[in-house]
């Protein structure tokens, strides 16, 4: 319910809709005088009217035969009358989630913009009134949208300015904010301890043309804080608020993001040593990328190798010359891996930047209860407060909860989180800096990214546009604050924001937020020398902003490479608002797009299913043709097999739309034909749509899912090797592979659905490979408590045969460093025209007689683009039993040189010869001419 405003005019609309003369001339001579805002607010329970552009409205769920007055509580405005009319075309084509749902009326067209920009700083009500002069409805208006028309349809308007944010130049230091609908706007100075700066406050004015307020102040403020002041009129309290918040185009902050900071980037006090002077790695085609997903705070954070102990979990670890995780990424670089994919890096709002004030694992009991009383440990007066959190976690029952629930008390004060909560856009995040205090920060930042360049590394950040930490007038909300309304999605009934990414979901379509998004994206490309992004939920954001932003990076970073999530679903699915930047609307645009149809053939589909239909749901890689068929138990297998292996194949090649093969039913069909439930499951036009995976941050790790399907009596060796082929298919397929830091170690997360606020005990990763981390507790409740009970008999069915030791970690990351090096050297490997796979890769083994529990693929080079290799054979074979499969003329190939030297003697067997290739269980392996 909408709070009461004492002051206030009515503007006045003309009817609605009318069933002739006579109604329509009794009511206009209705006296609007003594209809009241009070009475109006009483009853306003949603804000389904939309203000489109600055001459239609359009309200939804309309009440035919009334008419509909706009209350307004600016006292200086005078009444506009409004007619019905029709939606337009364009706005019917613009607002599709809109159309058709509601009425749209006309504004007078000699309304002054100035006067309609006036009305949007004050609280706007629709009302519905009889002809009874009776309130019948009221709702709250929505002005997103209006505002874009106002201010950014011009050539030179809001959307064309170029130094928002603080700047610094021979003659001060400017500040400007865009804020249309704010009444006022001061920027309040501090200096670097905080304490009030000489010029305290100063006023900005406004162009009435931008939006923007901004003010020059004639002295060079490098290094001072700021706040902005602002007086708004806000929705969440239906009432003018004088609002304290930051910077949304801040580029750097205090500790805990409470001030921004006046600095420039092209400043020495922000450059690491040699920032200037470092190469970027390039790569020659877009295709020759292989992504490996690192969490900052994962790959140092228990890893006692790290020389400078302060330096673990920070930017800083990267510095390092001989610690476990260097040393492992060095072997990975050498056998081809050439991209370090890190998660979120930007400053978020669930981190305390303040060391003294959070926990980590490390620390002694005495620390956490002087900071959270509360905890249950501090309840116990006969623990010791001198034992350190790892000491007591190591000590529970890996079969009990215990853990489980320690850690989920921790949450809110530990160091961890994965970072999908943006709290300002375009800062480095400060929980991973040593000082997270102003510049120390970027510094720290850019070092860190220096010495990733220096291993041989492509650096790419994961950035998340599509929602904010928080809005409305909560602490973290920064973007709601500035323009109530705008940047955020609403619901178009309810006026809440959508909230269907986990959080408030913002509004990219809106030409300012797409604005943010692509001047945020050329800073961290420009300024930090980051080489690619990958997009957490890319289709809630439209397809061409997606496709404005590439073109503005790649005029500061030519080699730049986008990708991201592609699902559809949420208030946008479908196209629903718009056009999405999602899986089956990218192909061709060569961003690449995460495809499930690859992974879910290889580990089972069901990424959100839990207790024993978790095991139902196999994949090629952990369950189907395992085992001897007299062992099989579903009776449906083969069918199901042969669906996954024909999805499996247009996986391998690619994902491509038009990709000829023939299917389990002896069909000549192309990728688009492969069904993948309701959708096809080739979509790509161009294997750089595809991005590869089996294992990612997201979901169970590969090893988990496994064992969660695995069939009980297999081996541990055999389950070590099945996890290895799984590796094999994105890492061979054509497309870009992507992959999860650890997936090569056997790394678990003990079940873990969901890890993404859950500490170093759930999501440790072990470089020294004497542990994967598997069974250290059950799993959080929060997130797998319907699952306890089928983990726990899993772990009991499985009898051990689970548990992997030092040496079936250095076997699997030996696979691992095995099919980086083919990969890396074969070019019909990364071929880069969707026109080059369909002629040149071909799958033997097809249709209904098939061999089962082999996929066959097969590479002619036709275009003399790889000189060493004019034919390549890759035989997957997942069966429990050496297989050979026939080919004429396979005596001419050999066994790659990479595993004919391998130190697993099942994958040396491999053989060509007179009676085709010979393939041993659970192996992968590549043949050569």
């Amino acid at each position: 319910m909408i709070k009461k405003i004492s002051t206030l005019i009515i503007i006045s609309l003309s009817l609605f809709a009318c069933d002739g003369l006579q109604q329509t001339n009794n009511l206009s001579h209705t006296k609007f005088s003594d209809i009241s805002f009070e009475n109006a607010s009483a009853i306003t329970e949603n804000s389904s009217s939309h203000w489109l552009e600055r001459n239609t409205i359009y309200v939804v769920n309309h009440l035919d035969n009334n008419l509909y007055l706009l209350l307004s509580a600016n006292k200086d405005l005078e009444p506009i009358v409004l007619t019905a009319a029709t939606l337009s075309v364009n706005l019917a084509d613009t607002f599709p989630h809109l159309a058709g749902k509601g009425k749209a009326y006309s504004l007078p067209k000699n309304i002054d913009d100035n006067v309609i920009k006036q009305l949007l700083k004050a609280q706007l009500l629709l009302v519905g009134v009889s002809v009874d002069h009776e309130i019948i409805s009221a709702t709250n208006m929505q002005i997103g949208n209006v505002i874009d028309d106002l201010y950014t349809s011009a050539s030179d308007d809001a959307d064309e300015i170029t130094d928002l944010g603080s700047t610094l130049s021979a003659q001060g230091t400017q500040f400007k904010l865009w804020a249309p609908t704010a009444k006022s706007v001061s920027v309040l100075l501090f200096n670097q301890d905080k304490s009030e700066h000489e010029l305290q406050e100063i006023e900005l004015s406004q162009n009435l043309t931008t939006g923007a307020w901004q003010e020059l102040v004639k002295q060079p403020l490098m290094g001072m804080y700021y706040q902005y002041k602002i007086e708004v009129f806000h929705p969440e309290s239906q009432q003018v608020e004088t609002l304290i918040t930051t910077d949304p185009y801040s580029l750097s902050l205090s500790a805990n993001s409470e001030y921004s900071q006046v600095t420039d980037l092209n400043n020495p006090l922000t450059k690491p040593l040699g920032w200037d002077e470092q190469a970027n790695p390039t790569v020659a085609n877009v295709e020759d990328n292989i992504f490996y997903e690192l969490h900052i705070g994962d790959f140092s954070g228990t890893d006692n190798s790290v020389a400078d102990h302060q330096a673990k979990g920070k930017y800083k670890a990267f510095a390092e010359q001989n610690s476990d995780g260097i040393n492992h990424l060095k072997l990975l670089k050498q056998a081809g891996l050439n991209n370090i994919h890190l998660l979120p890096a930007f400053d978020i709002g669930t981190v305390n930047e303040v060391k003294e004030q959070r926990i980590t694992l490390t620390d002694k009991v005495e620390k956490l209860c002087s900071i959270y009383a509360k905890h249950s440990l501090c309840q116990n007066a006969e623990l010791n407060n001198q034992q350190t959190l790892l000491d007591i976690l190591n000590s529970y029952d890996p079969a009990s909860s215990e853990a489980e629930k320690m850690v989920s008390e921790l949450r809110e004060i530990d160091d961890y989180n994965w970072g999908y909560d943006p709290f300002h856009y375009t800062v480095p995040e400060g929980s991973y800096a040593l000082n997270p205090e102003g510049n120390a920060r970027i510094v720290e930042f850019r070092d860190m990214v220096q010495n990733i360049h220096n291993l041989g590394f492509r650096v790419i950040m994961d950035v998340v546009y599509n929602h904010t930490h928080q809005a409305g007038l909560k602490g973290t909300s920064v973007l709601d604050k500035i323009v109530p309304g705008y940047y955020q999605r609403l619901n178009p009934v309810t006026g809440l924001v959508e909230q269907s990414t986990c959080c408030d979901n913002t509004a990219t379509e809106r030409k300012m937020m797409a604005k943010l998004m692509t001047d945020s994206l050329v800073v961290w490309a420009r300024d930090y020398k980051i080489d690619g992004f990958r997009f957490d939920l890319m289709a809630h954001q439209p397809k061409s902003v997606m496709l404005q932003a590439r073109e503005a990076v790649i005029a500061v970073d030519p080699d730049t490479y986008f990708y991201g999530e592609g699902w559809n679903f949420g208030e946008v699915a479908n196209n629903q608002r718009f056009v999405q930047a999602s899986q089956l609307e990218l192909g061709g645009t060569e961003i690449g797009t995460f495809t499930d149809r690859l992974r879910d053939a290889v580990r089972g589909g069901g990424m959100t299913e839990s207790g024993d239909e978790i095991r139902k749901l196999q994949g090629i890689g952990n369950g189907l043709y395992t085992l001897p068929n007299e062992l099989r138990s579903q009776a449906d297998s083969q069918q199901h097999y042969l669906l996954l292996a024909d999805q499996l194949r247009v996986g391998l090649a690619g994902n491509l739309a038009n990709f000829p093969l023939t299917n389990a039913q002896n069909e000549q069909v192309t990728g688009k034909d492969i069904p993948y439930g309701d959708q096809p499951s080739g979509y790509a036009l161009d294997p750089a749509d595809t991005i590869n995976y089996v294992s990612k941050h997201d979901n169970q790790t590969l090893w988990d899912n496994n064992q969660y399907r695995n069939d009980f009596s297999l081996s541990i060796d055999d389950r070590v090797r099945l996890h290895t082929l799984s590796l094999s298919y994105p890492l061979l397929a054509q497309g870009i592979p992507f992959l999860h830091m650890g997936s090569e170690l056997l790394r678990s997360k003990s079940y873990l659905r969901d890890s993404y606020d859950y500490g170093h005990w759930f999501n440790k990763v072990d470089f020294a490979m004497q542990s994967n981390n598997y069974n250290v507790g059950l799993p959080p409740h929060e997130k797998d408590q319907q699952n306890w009970q089928v983990i726990s008999k899993v772990i009991n069915k499985n009898a051990g045969r689970d548990l992997v030791k030092a040496k079936h970690i250095e076997f699997s990351r030996s696979r691992f460093i095995e099919l980086l090096k083919i990969r890396s050297s074969i070019n019909l490997f990364r071929l880069t025209t969707a026109e080059a796979i369909n002629s040149q890769l071909k799958f033997l083994n097809t249709g209904s007689e098939q061999e089962l529990g082999l996929i066959v693929m097969s590479l002619t080079d036709k275009d003399d683009i790889d000189k060493e290799h004019q034919q390549i054979v890759v035989v997957f074979n997942s069966s429990a039993k050496q297989q050979t499969f026939a080919f004429e003329g396979a005596e001419t190939f050999t066994l790659h040189q990479v595993q004919a030297t391998s130190s697993d003697q099942l994958i040396r067997e491999s053989l060509a010869d007179e009676n085709g290739f010979t393939v041993n269980k659970f192996s992968t392996a590549v043949f050569v001419k």
